[in-house]
């Protein structure tokens, strides 16, 4: 690629007030459309292109972008002030060609969104392999009890703004800070959140050490006035916080020595949890929480870490993790058929399933099936035996393909591959190619009583959806 393109470690500066028109290459993304509606609230023309219509794009349209569906360098027209793409597009990709031969600035999707952080006197960017979505979601709900009319984006359906973008007219943003290909590190955070780092995404990292000097690095971007909220479970915390000039919370176990925690925690008969929520060995408040597990508590108490870093009452945090039902995909009961309970989740890494599955373990059930999808080849290789572990913890597991994503699949790995190890270990497990068929097992199958998880980031949604239409 041309030096023509800004890459995220330039240190550069754009002023939206000298900018006129945007082009957005693959504008229907999740965090792309949201992006493009930002700008488009700034007064900002936005084109763009896409290969397929979808409600974001339709959306963006109803706001006054244009849109082609065709990506061509035809698209690439003299107006356009800068070229925005996502880490997906091919380098030889007509459009961005086309804007590099025209001297068009040309910069990855994370480069603006840290641009636009930039423009906030407060500036959150929520990390961390797991629980990103969730903690930026409970974390949104405080910022809207608290009334501090927040701009949020976030990499998940939530409710309470009917969608994943909420534009607001405050200085305050919030946003899920994603650390694959390093995006994260062209952030501009005033409040930088860890939730935890394990090894994930080993398609780019090297191995763990290469993941957690990606997040300390991510610790270093905060200024000296502003704040890192850190769980204190994580491995060696003193290697993320030893050399910042910024303050630092934390927030996880007692036994951790966290400065936010809880005590006196409880679950109700749908694993729902409350606690009381601790500060410095000081209850500030009882919490009642409307959504599953101890991870959810994890998430609660960034949250709360979070807002005390920007001094919002505890009576608004409170109010915000009370009023959180959760986001889609997210232990979400999708219904019930014959009598079981239909749940979906977004889990796909070792950590994620292990913890959605215990969380089950507490939701009424007399059999637990989990249809999983991996996601990812490399993913499904790098944790090959930790996938057959964790996947235990159900009484059976039913394998849809591996959802390819970004990937070709090189390494010669399949879901059959894991379901035969883990018949192979005593467990129940089945496979099949096609939703179709996975879907008739499950209705011959599953009985009344029965809790049924679809499971993985990919499409394996649709199979609890077709069957609540069945």
């Amino acid at each position: 690629m041309s030096n023509k393109v800004i890459k995220l470690t330039d240190n550069i500066s754009i002023d939206f007030n000298n900018i006129r028109k945007v082009h957005f290459i693959g504008i229907g993304g999740i965090s792309m459309s949201s992006l493009a509606e930002i700008l488009l609230s700034k007064g900002i023309s936005i084109s763009g292109s896409d290969t397929n219509v979808s409600d974001l794009t339709k959306h963006l349209e109803s706001l006054g972008a244009t849109i082609n569906y065709v990506q061509q360098a035809e698209n690439i027209t003299n107006d356009i002030d800068l070229t925005v793409y996502t880490a997906a597009i091919d380098p030889n990709d007509p459009e961005l060609r086309a804007s590099i031969e025209k001297n068009i600035p040309t910069i990855p999707r994370a480069t603006l969104l840290g641009l636009i952080m930039k423009s906030y006197r407060h500036a959150i960017g929520i990390s961390g392999t797991h629980g990103k979505t969730s903690t930026t979601s409970m974390m949104s709900h405080i910022l809207l009890a608290a009334e501090t009319d927040p701009t949020i984006m976030v990499g998940g359906i939530l409710n309470s703004i009917n969608g994943n973008l909420r534009i607001g007219k405050s200085e305050t943003m919030i946003t899920e800070a994603c650390e694959y290909t390093n995006s994260f590190l062209s952030f501009f955070p005033t409040v930088a959140v860890i939730l935890n780092v394990a090894e994930d995404h080993m398609d780019f990292f090297k191995d763990i050490d290469d993941i957690r000097l990606s997040f300390k690095k991510y610790a270093n971007l905060v200024p000296s006035h502003g704040t890192v909220v850190i769980g204190s479970d994580i491995d060696n915390i003193s290697y993320f916080t030893s050399d910042l000039d910024c303050s630092v919370i934390t927030f996880g176990s007692e036994e951790s020595g966290a400065e936010v925690t809880a005590t006196n925690i409880t679950y109700d008969e749908f694993a729902n949890g409350s606690f009381d929520l601790v500060r410095n060995g000081q209850v500030l408040t009882h919490i009642d929480m409307k959504v599953t597990g101890l991870h959810n508590i994890h998430n609660a108490l960034a949250a709360a870490a979070t807002a005390m870093a920007l001094d919002l009452p505890v009576s608004a945090i409170k109010e915000g993790l009370e009023s959180f039902l959760g986001t889609v995909r997210r232990f979400e009961k999708k219904g019930e058929l014959n009598g079981f309970t239909i749940v979906d989740d977004y889990a796909h890494h070792p950590d994620e399933i292990k913890t959605t599955l215990e969380t089950a373990k507490n939701y009424p059930h007399s059999k637990l099936w989990c249809v999983f999808q991996p996601h990812t080849y490399t993913r499904t290789k790098a944790f090959f035996n930790e996938f057959v572990e964790t996947l235990s913890l159900a009484d059976a597991v039913v394998f849809a393909d591996i959802y390819a994503a970004r990937e070709i699949n090189t390494i010669g790995i399949s879901s059959k591959d894991l379901c035969d190890e883990m018949i192979k270990s005593g467990k129940e497990a089945y496979y099949f190619p096609s939703f179709e068929e996975i879907e008739k097992f499950l209705l011959k199958n599953c009985k009344k009583g029965d809790l049924l998880i679809t499971m993985g980031a990919g499409n394996v949604v649709n199979i609890g959806d077709n069957l609540l239409k069945s």
